[in-house]
């Protein structure tokens, strides 16, 4: 049986978790920032999540441990439609299949519960393990971003990607069978 993988709203005791999170080399590496996020500017970002309908934080758990954080941010209700990212933090947590078990529970949720008609996100080229598997789950690439964010001192590509929810509803049970032999609990 896989891990169990389950995603949960952010609660005040997650703040230091996820500055810690943020500020760790392997998470920070795949950021568009650089620099070391500061404990005040950290808590000026986690008092404006809450309450910003534009933006849905979940602490992504695995057997019940705090493992990374997913998001949806730019919600657009009105025009269907809303970026997301996420991040498994914890080295222990990664190479387990986790990382697709979270892509299908977000997907799920935005096309279901936040009744989106499409999910883009941004990732860059360098990290292609990221972008190649958003691809396993129906999401095209729509954009290669030129020298779109600067890293280390150098200009870096980002591909842009989207998913439709009729692409979505076409790939679904496709992917519902391949977690399944994953070993991962779907209804």
């Amino acid at each position: 049986m896989a891990a169990a993988v389950t995603l949960r709203p952010l609660r005040a005791d997650d703040q230091d978790r996820l500055l810690a999170w943020r500020n760790s080399p392997d998470v920070a590496a795949y950021m568009y920032s650089d620099h070391a996020i500061s404990p005040e500017e950290h808590a000026r970002w986690f008092a404006g999540v809450d309450g910003d309908a534009r933006r849905d934080y979940r602490v992504i758990e695995i057997d019940g441990a705090p493992a990374g954080l997913a998001n949806f941010y730019d919600i657009e209700p009105a025009q269907g439609r809303a970026a997301w990212a996420y991040y498994l933090a914890e080295p222990s947590a990664r190479g387990k299949g986790a990382g697709g078990f979270v892509e299908f529970l977000m997907i799920e949720r935005a096309f279901g519960e936040l009744c989106l008609t499409k999910l883009w996100c941004e990732v860059l080229e360098t990290n292609e393990a990221v972008w190649k598997l958003h691809q396993k789950f129906g999401f095209q690439i729509e954009a290669r971003l030129r020298a779109h964010v600067i890293k280390g001192g150098a200009a870096q590509t980002v591909i842009g990607l989207g998913l439709l929810k009729a692409d979505w509803d076409a790939a679904r049970p496709g992917i519902v069978a391949r977690l399944r032999r994953l070993g991962f609990a779907l209804d």
